[in-house]
């Protein structure tokens, strides 16, 4: 896996493509989603269940394929956002990111120190096991760590722009459930409130050059946010793309031997 690959993602607006995992575990994974088209992952421990065990067999999945991994842990503690960070995942997601102090407390718990107060274990999954300089590997953690802030409540709607300006800050991902939810107005992505809350979010990312993501269900809905300014999108996920794919197979295998021939019967 390219060393500085979602970092490097973060520093332009062109489009990124990925997917969500919120279900399958499985070793080819990550090879799977490389020759489908996916250009990152992100791998969900919040909804999902997973456990650190599991997320470290997957980040080695990831590994494998060359797929660049974003982890959302379940918490704002510190010792998930550290543990997954010493598992190796290059990309961190942490929920309900309300004002730029939660902000820069979460960048702390992933930056070694000067930067943060991230714990320093080394030869392990992160740096791939292998000895080296530790300054130069601290160094390089940080410089290589994607901080992904989570912007899903009406708090952080109204702290955005404070969130945005800080330096370490990569990308702004909009859980957009929750923030309707917080917002009091769950599922009405259309309800001008939270058209203008979304618009915030898209005016913070642009004035402080902040790259800008959600998931979509749809390539419509990904089309219309990539013109809005949104660069990782995320297409689905796996379950829901399992089951639109097993559900227009099966009903259009269905409809069409329902109007073809039939065996007869003996």
């Amino acid at each position: 896996m390219a060393e500085h690959a979602l970092k490097e993602m973060s520093r332009h607006g062109r489009l990124k493509v990925g997917t969500f995992v919120v279900e399958f575990n499985t070793p080819g994974i990550g090879q799977i989603l490389k020759a489908a088209g996916c250009e990152y992952v992100l791998l969900d421990m919040e909804h999902s269940g997973f456990g650190f065990d599991t997320l470290k067999q997957m980040l080695r999945y990831m590994q494998a394929g060359d797929m660049p991994a974003i982890v959302r842990v379940p918490s704002r503690e510190y010792h998930h956002a550290a543990r997954a960070m010493d598992m190796g995942a290059e990309g961190i997601m942490l929920p309900m990111v309300g004002s730029a102090k939660v902000a820069r407390e979460l960048l702390s718990y992933v930056k070694y120190a000067p930067d943060g107060e991230r714990g320093v274990a080394l030869q392990i999954a992160h740096d791939r096991y292998e000895p080296g300089d530790t300054k130069k590997k601290l160094r390089d953690a940080n410089r290589r760590c994607t901080f992904v802030a989570l912007i899903e409540t009406a708090e952080g709607i109204e702290n955005v722009d404070d969130i945005a300006a800080i330096e370490d800050v990569d990308v702004l991902w909009i859980g957009h459930f929750d923030l309707s939810v917080s917002m009091g107005i769950a599922g009405q992505f259309d309800h001008p409130d939270f058209i203008a809350a979304v618009a915030r979010v898209v005016q913070a990312a642009k004035r402080n050059n902040k790259s800008l993501g959600r998931l979509v269900p749809n390539v419509d809905v990904g089309v219309a946010l990539f013109q809005e300014g949104f660069d990782f999108i995320c297409y689905s996920g796996d379950v829901w793309l399992l089951q639109q794919s097993m559900r227009e197979g099966a009903e259009g295998l269905r409809a069409q031997c329902k109007r073809g021939r039939r065996r007869p019967k003996r």
